[in-house]
């Protein structure tokens, strides 16, 4: 059985965030490279444009964490998570933050992009053009690189999808490139 099959098993084929059973989409939690289960959630479009940044973050909408937060699925906490982390400064999400529960290795990956940093305190990646990079994006690389450890090169032109940022440093990113998971700089990448 498919991830998409199984997630609309799980979710009864509604979005596991705020129940609409439009326009539904699998979304795999970042920094995770890899979809499957354990790291995926269905979302409708409503819900995926705003995770991702392309529409403005409607806090009303969100009010629908307040019954998705004690789903028994660990993606759908971290998301859960997440977005009242985004929306804190509301004032009602950090009441819902306060009865929130999630065990040790569930907090260590939804916390893993950030979220829960003031922005004066999260680190910024940017490609060699000076554009913001975010986790989940597709870069090119820029340069021919030698994998260290290996006899690998990535060569120049090759796209690497759903990067993940390293949020201890803001000169490397993390991707796939020929099946093998590698760290690059920014310095020799440029967003896609």
């Amino acid at each position: 059985m498919s991830v998409l099959q199984t997630l609309k098993d799980r979710s009864n084929s509604t979005c596991e965030l705020c129940t609409s059973n439009q326009e539904l989409q699998q979304y795999t939690i970042p920094p995770s490279l890899n979809e499957n289960v354990a790291n995926d959630v269905l979302v409708c479009s409503t819900c995926l444009d705003q995770i991702e940044g392309k529409t403005d973050m409607d806090s009303n909408h969100w009010r629908c964490l307040n019954d998705s937060m004690w789903s028994e699925h660990v993606p759908v906490q971290i998301m859960a998570w997440r977005m009242l982390q985004r929306l804190r400064n509301e004032g009602w999400p950090q009441d819902l933050l306060g009865m929130m529960y999630l065990d040790d290795e569930a907090l260590a990956l939804a916390r893993a992009t950030g979220e829960h940093e003031d922005e004066s305190a999260k680190i910024i990646h940017r490609d060699s053009n000076g554009v913001i990079l975010e986790a989940g994006d597709s870069v090119v690389l820029i340069k021919d690189l030698k994998v260290k450890g290996s006899s690998m090169v990535a060569k120049q032109g090759t796209a690497v999808r759903n990067i993940r940022l390293d949020h201890e440093n803001a000169e490397y990113i993390e991707g796939k490139v020929d099946g093998q998971h590698i760290v690059i700089i920014t310095q020799y990448v440029k967003k896609l």
